[in-house]
């Protein structure tokens, strides 16, 4: 017999249950559904003959500062992503994506092109926990000014440091299967563009 992990909906009133799909997918429409909708980018600056992407590295433990979770978030390995963050009123995707980058490397950029929209899923881990369809658009830019990582403190609770990585090495340390796909899509317009 095959051992599984057990999850919350495998618990009821503290009496442990036999885990089956059923269990996993009670009430799946009694959860709540959300749109988001993200804009974000990749940030290119020519540094020693070669092309570098700014990463940030998100701070895992942040606003909860009362997390169950948090020695074992402390405990994985680093989580390299791309700037990006929701889309406000009034903006459109590509002015969210500058203003995105800007608030979590402190560098402004210069945009160059749409790279991709990703789109996924997730739970939220907050509120009513609502199922969240998530659309990230994804702009390509170049670096034009600033420091990278010099940003306001404030937003020190969402972004614990930015760096730039190799656009090689980015494609393969960054966290998220759909941000490397994105790197990749970098990668490919450089190459078409040597003169970027």
């Amino acid at each position: 017999m095959v051992k599984r992990p057990l999850c919350g909906s495998c618990l009821q009133v503290g009496k442990l249950r036999r885990f089956s799909r059923e269990a996993v997918n009670e009430n799946p429409t009694s959860r709540k559904s959300v749109r988001e909708f993200s804009a974000g980018g990749v940030v290119l600056r020519r540094m020693r003959g070669q092309w570098h992407l700014a990463a940030i590295e998100p701070n895992i433990v942040n606003a909860d500062s009362i997390t169950r979770n948090a020695a074992r978030l402390r405990r994985r390995p680093t989580i390299f992503a791309l700037p990006k963050g929701a889309i406000d009123k009034g903006e459109k995707p590509e002015q969210s994506a500058i203003r995105e980058v800007l608030e979590e490397t402190g560098v402004m950029v210069q945009a160059i092109a749409k790279l991709t929209d990703i789109k996924y899923f997730y739970v939220r881990s907050w509120g009513g926990r609502e199922r969240v369809f998530k659309v990230v658009s994804f702009y390509l830019f170049r670096y034009v000014s600033g420091r990278l990582g010099d940003i306001q403190p404030a937003m020190r609770k969402e972004v614990r440091r930015a760096v730039w990585l190799p656009l090689d090495q980015a494609i393969l340390k960054l966290t998220y299967p759909g941000e490397r796909e994105v790197a990749q899509i970098a990668k490919k317009y450089v190459r078409v563009h040597p003169e970027l």
